[in-house]
């Protein structure tokens, strides 16, 4: 089953790869943007609950895809690449095997327990 989901991550993080050569933007834009969301680790300053929250906003597929949407909508480019870069960072994470958090801890995952356990 773990492969079978990582060949569907690996499907959608090519999805995003897809569309953000569509945009035309320089490759240079998305490697300094791709980690961007990554930020959202910081929440975790605030304590488990709050980092979880702020993670997971920041690594929905649905924020992601919503954004892309809204950015195509109101034609904003900006918006759109924001989208793509969430969705395909999602992607990416979800490969690696890092799942949304639950507020319990950053290593408890849906995808199960991430890093070294003592």
């Amino acid at each position: 089953m773990k492969i079978l989901l990582k060949l569907e991550y690996v499907s959608l993080f090519l999805i995003g790869v897809l569309a953000f050569i569509q945009t035309g933007i320089s490759w240079w834009w998305f490697a300094a943007m791709f980690f961007l969301p990554d930020l959202s680790m910081l929440g975790y300053m605030a304590g488990s609950k709050a980092g979880a929250f702020f993670y997971n906003i920041f690594h929905h597929f649905t924020v992601g895809i919503l954004c892309f949407v809204v950015g195509k909508y109101l034609g904003s480019d900006y918006l759109t690449v924001a989208g793509i870069i969430l969705f395909t960072h999602s992607a990416f994470d979800r490969i690696l095997g890092y799942g949304l958090k639950y507020p319990n801890g950053f290593h408890n995952t849906h995808l199960g327990i991430i890093g070294h356990q003592q």
